[in-house]
């Protein structure tokens, strides 16, 4: 039988959204997709905890790093119903908000036909706004990410997904800083890392990387060209990674303030 490790969550809600994040991208293990943490809902003794398989880790390799790297293109190819959608078998009832940043997803109902306008209201202005109201921001320090916003809707960062995605949304994880890819300590693990603790939703594929570059990833180099290899990048990838950042530096921003506050407003005036 595995070992577990039982995670505590602030609510039920917060859990149970956590759970259905894990098991909805699990469901791209079946296509070539990044292996995730098993979780096993049945066996927490408390509604606000989720018990999942525990991971003995390792230290990452660059075959490691080019198994990941394939894999994770197989799991953005997996899809997501539209754009912000919230990870299948989201709770029924719970707030469409996830984790202490309460990071939104969005209703089917209220879904944005292109990626650039859930990108500009869902991510960058939803947090953009609750920074102002906290006093993280001056309003004229706001000015810069309203002009990214604009340009957004617009469709002026409307680039293609990586080609196994196709049209549409990718199945992405969400969070998938270097903190949340655990290397088992197994070399021969068949994708080469373990994902946990998704924010779980449909967006563009760039935004998972761009994440994974942003506290720095050992070998990244060898997991973009690997991802490259099995699922063509767009051109001009490269010059979009801090667009595709300024969400989780905002997210950042929001809970913790400081010099991620000064990044995010760099970021921005280069997009603005």
């Amino acid at each position: 039988m595995s070992e577990m490790h039982v995670k505590t969550f602030a609510d039920a809600a917060e859990a149970a959204g956590e759970t259905a994040g894990l098991l909805w991208m699990a469901e791209a293990m079946a296509t070539g997709g990044v292996d995730v943490v098993s979780v096993h809902p049945d066996s927490s003794s408390s509604p606000t905890q989720v018990a999942m398989d525990l991971v003995h880790e390792g230290r990452p390799t660059r075959r490691a790093a080019a198994r990941f790297g394939r894999a994770l293109a197989h799991t953005h190819a997996a899809g997501g119903g539209w754009w912000g959608c919230p990870p299948d078998g989201w709770p029924a009832g719970t707030p469409l908000r996830m984790g202490r940043s309460r990071t939104p997803f969005v209703a089917s109902a209220d879904a944005p036909s292109t990626w650039g306008a859930f990108y500009a209201e869902h991510r960058i202005m939803d947090f953009v706004r609750r920074i102002v109201d906290r006093g993280g921001f001056s309003t004229g320090q706001g000015a810069p990410f309203e002009r990214v916003a604009a340009r957004l809707v617009a469709g002026e960062f409307e680039e293609r997904q990586p080609a196994l995605v196709g049209a549409g949304p990718a199945r992405l994880h969400g969070d998938l800083w270097s903190g949340n890819v655990l290397w088992p300590d197994d070399e021969r693990a068949p994708t080469g890392a373990v994902l946990i603790d998704p924010i779980a939703h449909g967006g563009h594929a760039e935004t998972d990387l761009a994440l994974l570059s942003l506290f720095g990833l050992p070998h990244l180099d060898t997991v973009v060209d690997a991802y490259d290899a099995e699922s063509r990048l767009a051109p001009g990838w490269q010059e979009r990674v801090e667009l595709h950042q300024l969400a989780p530096l905002l997210l950042h921003t929001l809970l913790f303030g400081g010099s991620y506050a000064e990044a995010a407003i760099r970021a921005a005036k280069r997009y603005a």
